[in-house]
């Protein structure tokens, strides 16, 4: 158990740290652009006069843009009014500069997983904030296949109700949960295998157990499914006999399920 809440403590990530590289990363990426437009500034001319000027306008509109979806991010971790006119594109810009966060975190010594785990951070509180509700029987709970213990001969992927719920995972928990609360409860082998099941359930929105790269992926691929995540437990390193915090999750469902 005292392995089991280090791994819980270590796993609390900083949502300024992602803010920060971003902003970081838009600065590098905005006089990256200004620089390329610098150097065919005078082979646009030799185009069109007034070129240079339109595709200068153009790279200032989009540098202008990306920023303020940025600063709209910064303001819904403070808890002031956001901007919906930047809220779909928010993923599509963290795709482009994430890369460049990573380069950025690598350089000061920041890990990639500290990275991921301070996205997910911040997407679920700006999921929380949004104040969005749904049915149990809208919800869709997805979880990792290595929460199984690894010696359970019960295959439980594709079919959770397989599982004899001795208490020696928890799997057989969430279970439980999901027979008192009513949501649809998944077993993923992978990232393909979660996509299908949200393509097929169709639900309002999902809750997802998983590591922070996981996580990160996941929910930019069901974007703009609106999607909170739950970092696993590793004390036995990744991707074996790992734990969620079942008191983390009822809190969660707690604030994003409709009461009957």
């Amino acid at each position: 158990m005292k392995e089991i809440m280090n791994a819980l403590a270590v796993a609390r990530p900083k949502k300024r740290l992602f803010l920060g590289l971003l902003l970081a990363s838009e600065f590098f990426l905005a006089l990256a652009l200004y620089g390329a437009w610098l150097i065919c500034c005078p082979g646009l001319a030799n185009i069109f006069e007034y070129l240079p000027a339109v595709v200068g306008a153009l790279l200032i509109f989009v540098s202008t843009f990306s920023f303020g979806a940025v600063c709209n991010m910064v303001l819904a971790v403070k808890g002031l009014p956001t901007l919906k006119l930047f809220h779909r594109y928010t993923f599509a810009l963290i795709r482009i500069l994430f890369p460049v966060a990573v380069r950025l975190g690598k350089i000061v010594g920041i890990k990639r997983r500290q990275i991921e785990g301070s996205f997910v951070a911040v997407s679920n509180l700006i999921f929380l904030k949004s104040r969005i509700k749904v049915p149990a029987k809208k919800l869709l709970v997805l979880s990792p296949h290595c929460l199984q213990l690894s010696s359970c001969p019960h295959k439980i992927t594709r079919d959770p109700n397989n599982c004899k719920r001795c208490g020696g995972c928890n799997v057989g928990d969430l279970m439980k949960l999901a027979d008192e609360m009513g949501f649809t409860f998944f077993v993923a082998t992978g990232g393909t295998l979660a996509r299908q099941v949200v393509m097929k359930q169709r639900p309002q929105a999902v809750l997802a157990i998983a590591c922070e790269r996981d996580l990160m992926s996941g929910i930019q691929d069901v974007y703009p499914l609106p999607a909170v995540g739950v970092l696993n437990i590793r004390p036995n390193g990744p991707c074996y006999n790992t734990r969620v915090d079942m008191e983390e999750v009822k809190r969660v469902l707690a604030q994003i399920v409709i009461s009957d």
